[in-house]
């Protein structure tokens, strides 16, 4: 689906917030933009509609000096320069991002609960990896869909800077490979969307399934962000 260029200036400022650039900064020119943060407990580097940035103390900064945005991307690259400073984990997520969406439609009859106990049944039920990408404790706005009286798959999402919703979606296990994850997402994104919200989908590069839901769901895929958390 098509992305609006208005959108895409909402995102860009989302993210300069996020990463402590004044507002207008990505949009000023395609050079890399950096940050120096000699408090920072990561370095971030960010790739998102042919913009970069990185942020990370003045010693991480002057490293990268050298090198290209490619390179930057990569985390071992990252993990190389930090290694003196504790350089470890967060790895490469893909961003994502939609301001429209085509509606979803059951197959049968189901329910849709906006209960945060049946979202947290339902992270009981997978995996710790999965839960842990989902993260529930940080999306306020649930929406679990029920079958059987019980929870096999949920959307959720959360105000992010004041004009962008980050998107989770979580499937029970037994039941993945229905769609079922496709149809609770598409129910988050369209509440989020009529709050006036621009989305927001990050997986983990390495993460097929989730990937695969975002480009299901109709999303653009617009840029990376990859990171290491020091010390």
């Amino acid at each position: 689906m098509s992305f609006d260029d208005n959108s895409a200036a909402i995102v860009l400022l989302a993210w300069e917030r996020r990463l402590g650039f004044g507002d207008g900064t990505l949009s000023t020119g395609l050079e890399r933009h950096v940050r120096h943060d000699d408090g920072a407990t990561s370095v971030s580097f960010l790739r998102l509609f042919g913009r970069s940035a990185l942020v990370g103390p003045g010693w991480a900064v002057e490293a990268a000096a050298g090198l290209d945005d490619d390179e930057l991307a990569d985390h071992s690259t990252l993990l190389r320069l930090t290694r003196e400073h504790g350089g470890h984990g967060l790895g490469t997520a893909a961003l994502y991002f939609a301001d429209d969406l085509p509606l979803v439609q059951p197959s049968g009859d189901l329910s849709v609960s906006r209960d945060p106990a049946h979202a947290l049944a339902l992270q009981g039920l997978c995996p710790p990896d999965d839960a842990n990408e989902f993260g529930l404790p940080k999306l306020k706005h649930s929406y679990t869909v029920m079958l059987d009286g019980g929870p096999v798959a949920c959307g959720a999402f959360t105000e992010w800077q004041g004009i962008v919703a980050r998107l989770g979606v979580l499937v029970a296990p037994p039941r993945r490979g229905a769609g079922l994850g496709k149809l609770a997402g598409a129910i988050a994104a369209h509440e989020a969307l009529a709050s006036g919200l621009v989305l927001q989908w990050r997986a983990d590069v390495s993460n097929a399934a989730a990937n695969a839901t975002a480009h299901s769901l109709g999303f653009l895929r617009a840029g990376t962000q990859t990171s290491v958390l020091l010390g």
